[in-house]
């Protein structure tokens, strides 16, 4: 009886709630690390720590012969002179070093034929670290993998940054609106050193084949945003966006944001199959800029202030209407997107007609591309009315 007692006594049941609160929290902490991706650490997904002891590995034997001499030196001062261990370290250390001091105690005859072989062993041996020194800074990757190692470490501090890979015209004019926009990025490409860095202030890059395995470890990716390519080369591009796509089903993460560029629309479409969520074609977007330049010059600036400019107040963006929207069916109006958000609809693309200025009687259908205008809050609230698979309350929405 007495044992029972103790076993249902408030206290226990205290512990007992204590430990299962304990055990909640703890699920709780691995789902978020999870499901999020949280990191814990900011260390690099990278060790550099053998190839920098291989490229130390030749000191090794310079460091064995300067201690060992030492050794020799100060056991024979013991020996012929009958030196103190102090004073047979220090006639060691400045004979080994040919430093010119004078001797410390007088020194016998065959101490003094000692201290010649001593001092030609320590001239040999500090010519060939001397030598060993130069050869592995000037032929060797010692100083290479340290300054890469140290921004291997700034880029894994990094969280929902851009990885650009190849360097070129596009990357520069890119780096110059990311910078603006404050948003972070990494630029990976095996010609790229401090000095165009430099030159072109890219905060993060790391100078290594794109098609290296280990590049989009250097790149810290699995806690990136996405990736943009800009190769030239339709197959190169091609060749990042399958690393990139078999990373992210090793990580069991949420798909990257790919972007890539394109001479033609048939390699945009085999880039887009292949992985790409969205593919420039530069000589397109070119013409048809300059097209509308000629149509009406004013339309540059309208483009230059509203669509191209991190600045503006405005978004303009394209919402696709799903086959579980509510609003499939419906009048445009009923979505009260111009009432309630002051968010405009420019226009629709269904399939291959476009609906310029669509009126509130306007039905949607399914597949519907709406090309909507309006402040960022405002459109955060018009995607969620437009892909909402039942009707919002909208006074909570307001």
């Amino acid at each position: 009886m007495p044992r029972n007692k103790k076993k249902n006594s408030p206290l226990n049941s205290l512990k007992e709630v204590g430990k299962r609160w304990h055990y909640f929290l703890l699920r709780i902490r691995r789902t978020l690390f999870k499901g999020l991706k949280l990191r814990r650490n900011s260390r690099p997904e990278i060790n550099y720590s053998k190839e920098i002891w291989r490229e130390l590995k030749p000191f090794r034997v310079p460091i064995i012969l300067t201690t060992l001499i030492m050794l020799f030196g100060t056991l024979g001062y013991i020996i012929i002179d009958h030196f103190s261990l102090s004073d047979a370290i220090y006639q060691t250390g400045i004979t080994f070093t040919t430093v010119g001091f004078g001797e410390i105690a007088p020194i016998s005859q065959a101490g003094r034929i000692f201290t010649i072989f001593l001092i030609i062993a320590g001239f040999i041996v500090f010519s060939y670290a001397a030598g060993l020194i130069v050869d592995v800074i000037t032929k060797g990757r010692l100083l290479e993998l340290i300054k890469e190692n140290r921004m291997v470490y700034r880029i894994a501090r990094l969280n929902y940054h851009i990885v650009i890979f190849y360097h070129n015209d596009f990357t520069i004019a890119l780096s110059q609106e990311l910078r603006r926009a404050h948003i972070p990025f990494v630029v990976v490409d095996k010609e790229l050193n401090e000095e165009i860095a430099r030159q072109y202030r890219y905060p993060f890059f790391i100078k290594d084949d794109p098609h290296n395995e280990d590049v989009l470890k250097k790149t810290h990716l699995s806690s990136a945003k996405g990736v943009i390519t800009l190769s030239p080369n339709v197959a190169e591009n091609i060749a990042i966006i399958a690393s990139v796509r078999l990373y992210e089903k090793e990580l069991e993460r949420h798909p990257y944001y790919i972007f890539s560029i394109g001479g033609s629309k048939e390699e945009g479409e085999k880039l887009k199959k292949l992985g790409a969520n969205a593919v420039l074609t530069p000589t397109k977007l070119t013409a048809q800029r300059l097209t509308a330049l000629i149509v009406d010059p004013e339309v540059d600036n309208i483009l230059e202030k509203f669509v191209y400019s991190t600045k503006t107040p405005l978004d303009i963006e394209e919402i696709k209407v799903s086959n579980i929207s509510w609003l499939k069916g419906r009048r445009l109006r009923e979505a009260q997107l111009r009432s309630r958000f002051k968010v405009n609809i420019i226009g629709i693309q269904r399939r291959n007609q476009f609906i310029p200025s669509p009126t509130g009687e306007t039905r949607i259908d399914e597949g519907d591309i709406l090309f909507a205008v309006g402040t960022s809050s405002a459109m955060r609230k018009a995607r969620k009315v437009i892909r909402s698979r039942y009707k919002p309350d909208f006074e909570t929405l307001e």
